[in-house]
């Protein structure tokens, strides 16, 4: 069997940020792949930008990286009950390339929050703006990582034993569903 190809997008920008170590644990649970961190550091969409210089090469980039992956991993946090900015705009951007790079793709969301739902309602929102693309969302288990300064180690590494095992299932069920396509 060839080795899957899976993307990976986060809804933070900061080099630091707890939703960026979820994905690369994310990564390591799902086990061997080929990984594409894509880039979510997009202008502010803007038509003028679109009608008048075109799409940016950075959103064209992260197009096409979705499309050639076998899966996709979101980890976002959630600003204000409901999905980042970062992540409304990537997505508001790549949903103006050329095609749909999301259909039928097998997708698993995630979430690291400073509040004690671990970022449930950021989830639910992400889920609504993906719908219009159709993706195939893994529906579960939730992994909802709630005060993240408390559950990742230096190293970067998840501590809780309760998060380790979501997030496993999660990257299990991802890459049955990324094998049977």
């Amino acid at each position: 069997m060839t080795t899957l190809k899976l993307a990976g997008l986060c809804g933070s920008l900061r080099r630091e940020s707890f939703n960026r170590k979820l994905l690369h644990e994310a990564v390591r649970h799902f086990g061997d792949c080929e990984f594409t961190l894509v880039e979510t550091r997009f202008s502010v969409f803007d038509e003028d930008i679109e009608k008048g210089e075109g799409i940016p090469k950075e959103v064209q980039a992260a197009a096409e990286a979705i499309a050639a992956a076998d899966a996709v991993i979101i980890a976002s946090p959630e600003y204000n009950q409901s999905v980042s900015g970062v992540m409304k705009n990537a997505l508001d951007w790549i949903s103006r390339t050329e095609g749909n790079p999301w259909l039928r793709k097998p997708v698993a969301i995630m979430s690291a929050n400073a509040g004690r739902s671990g970022g449930a309602r950021g989830q639910y929102a992400l889920r609504l703006c993906l719908a219009p693309f159709r993706p195939l969302m893994v529906p579960g288990p939730e992994v909802l990582i709630a005060a993240p300064g408390k559950e990742f180690g230096e190293d970067g590494r998840l501590q809780n034993e309760l998060y380790e095992k979501a997030l496993s299932d999660l990257m299990g069920e991802l890459r049955t569903a990324a094998e049977r396509k």
